[in-house]
């Protein structure tokens, strides 16, 4: 059985390798949070499939704003001139898919 939202949260994961490795060349606490933030998203949409009611909810609730915080992260990377909008067009576009599928998930 497949859960999309984790397929989508792993393409995340892959996407954020290199705009990392090039953050991290300038700040690395922001990269670490920015890595620690990558993690947090599939991992409690997994935790949360498995939970129910709002225990479950509240997984994936924290899945999005981990998200969120990965887009927060890049952009504030994007204007501290550590990478560029190309760096991060991908894993922004995948981080607003999975945002989408967290808001559909967690306002059934």
């Amino acid at each position: 059985m497949g859960f999309d939202a984790f397929d989508v949260a792993l393409a995340l994961v892959r996407s954020l390798k290199e705009p990392i490795a090039k953050i991290a060349v300038h700040d690395p606490a922001l990269a670490g949070q920015l890595a620690r933030a990558r993690s947090s998203v599939p991992l409690n949409l997994r935790e949360g499939r498995r939970r129910a009611g709002r225990d479950r909810l509240h997984h994936w609730r924290v899945a999005a704003g981990s998200t969120d915080e990965i887009v927060g992260a890049l952009l504030t990377a994007e204007a501290l001139d550590y990478v560029t909008r190309d760096d991060i067009a991908e894993p922004l576009a995948l981080a607003d898919r999975e945002l989408a599928m967290c808001w559909r998930m967690t306002t059934k």
